[in-house]
């Protein structure tokens, strides 16, 4: 009897879980199930004026295995491809400045930090090593705890932009520990933060120079990575259901039943195990019943929405002075915009597939400011283009744009962050071929969440083969 394993979510985790598991020994029957009409989740792809554009994630972390060794593994090796710069800038007053050396925005050398911070903050960096030891033996908030420590400058103008980047949070409720996790861990003993950031450097130079690239892209687009494991999958007999919502999984006798279908007339699916990869809302309706300890903990993850606008402009009218591979704006400069990349600078296939036009995207929006989201996409649109044109001096009207809104698309990862992981990964693990996986837990990036995936896989995998009988 073949054993049975349905996977909820049909996002990048989900996708590189039902992978994993058909792609491992003795495979399972597996069952894709998603919500939405289309796979994918964040990772999402279109054309603008006829050019490849990335609508959510644009890379992966190449310096981890995970996303690689899987676009490897689907057959898209051969286009895998790397920023042709990486250069970006921080929006500040009157122009873009160059960001000075950091871990996460977090300063490394106090006299690179002066054109961003002005000379007063700046000499606020390079007293930090007076106070006493961080020793650290609990989470904090990055970004109090920076400001305590450097000044609120350091928060403000380096820490927020670089965090809002990656969560579209607030830098003074993330939890250093989930962020961070390297300068969390130098902190329990070393004698300054300056100290800390400052060997982190270093080990970052030494990789630089080892060749090893940071990030990691596909020619025509990160997007394509999903209908690559699409390919793979259905190849591999695993069954994939869209618009098929589960809401409620129940343990059985046998194993796990999931009701799915119109709540007139549910369906009902029977599985040997699960993997639930799915945003933390809908993975703690799910588990009401079956683990109700994660549900109450997953319902505790807020997320912020956040939209990408963009561009395409033609190159001949793209300015001289806009060099590197875009900017971030700090929250407290109070642009509509909180960062814009030229896709054609960072992407060589970018640039090639534009021919005359060159495609740029901007961010807007992140925790608590959904109302900015509400405006039209007309809107917003002008609302970038007058950013762009006040930022490098764009002047020319933009030849095409697509708006993308993504609706509680970023986990928040608060103080107390991992240890609610902890206990959600607990109290799973006591429901024997149940495991979850996905953005919401060890890191909100493509790699992290296919590493995500192959746990949840593994976890999944061990339980079938402890549960199969000899001779099976």
């Amino acid at each position: 009897m073949e054993r049975s394993v349905v996977v909820v979510g049909g996002g990048i985790s989900g996708l590189a879980a039902a992978h994993a598991l058909a792609s491992g020994a003795n495979p399972p029957r597996i069952t894709v199930l998603e919500s939405s009409p289309r796979l994918g989740g964040k990772l999402a792809g279109a054309s603008l004026e006829g050019i490849p554009v990335d609508l959510g994630a644009e890379s992966v972390l190449a310096r981890r295995p995970e996303a690689v060794d899987l676009i490897q593994a689907v057959g898209l090796g051969d286009d895998l491809v790397h920023p042709a710069t990486t250069s970006a800038g921080l929006w500040i007053g009157d122009r873009i400045r160059a960001i000075p050396p950091t871990v996460m925005g977090v300063p490394t050398d106090p006299k690179s930090t002066v054109d961003v911070l002005g000379e007063d903050a700046a000499a606020a960096v390079a007293h930090e090593p007076e106070l006493a030891a961080p020793a650290l033996t609990e989470d904090v908030a990055i970004g109090r705890f920076v400001a305590e420590r450097m000044g609120s400058a350091v928060t403000d103008r380096l820490v927020d932009p670089l965090l809002g980047g990656v969560y579209a949070g607030r830098a003074e409720e993330i939890s250093l520990a989930a962020a961070v996790p390297e300068l969390y861990a130098k902190l329990k003993t070393a004698p300054s933060l300056l100290a800390a950031t400052s060997e982190l450097r270093e080990i970052g130079q030494r990789r630089n120079t080892a060749g090893a690239p940071v990030f990691a892209g596909i020619k025509g687009g990160i997007n394509r990575l999903i209908t690559a494991l699409e390919t793979d999958l259905l190849a591999r007999g695993v069954q994939i259901q869209r618009s098929t919502t589960v809401r409620r999984i129940r343990q059985t006798a046998d194993g796990y039943e999931l009701e799915t279908g119109p709540v007139p007339a549910p369906t009902f699916l029977q599985a040997d195990a699960i993997v639930i990869a799915v945003p933390a809302a809908p993975a703690a309706r799910m588990l009401a019943d079956a683990v109700p300890q994660a549900a109450t903990e997953l319902a505790a993850i807020q997320y912020a929405s956040m939209a990408i606008v963009t561009l395409a402009v033609r190159k001949a009218d793209w300015p001289s002075t806009a060099t590197g591979s875009g900017f971030l704006v700090p929250s407290v400069e109070g642009r509509t915009i909180k960062a814009s990349t030229y896709s054609h600078a960072k992407w060589q296939w970018s640039a090639d597939a534009g021919g005359d036009l060159a495609v740029l995207r901007c961010s807007v929006g992140r925790l608590g400011e959904e109302y900015v989201l509400q405006r039209s996409d007309e809107e917003l649109t002008a609302l970038a283009a007058a950013d762009l044109r006040a930022a490098v001096g764009l002047q020319t009207p933009v030849v095409g744009s697509l708006v993308t809104r993504w609706g509680g698309g970023l986990p928040q990862y608060a103080v107390g962050h991992l240890d609610r992981v902890d206990r959600v990964e607990a109290a799973v693990a006591g429901q024997p071929g149940l495991a979850v996986c996905g953005a919401a837990y060890r890191g909100v990036g493509i790699a992290a969440c296919v590493a995500s995936a192959g746990k949840a896989a593994s976890q999944v995998q061990a339980h079938l083969q402890a549960s199969t009988p000899a001779g099976r």
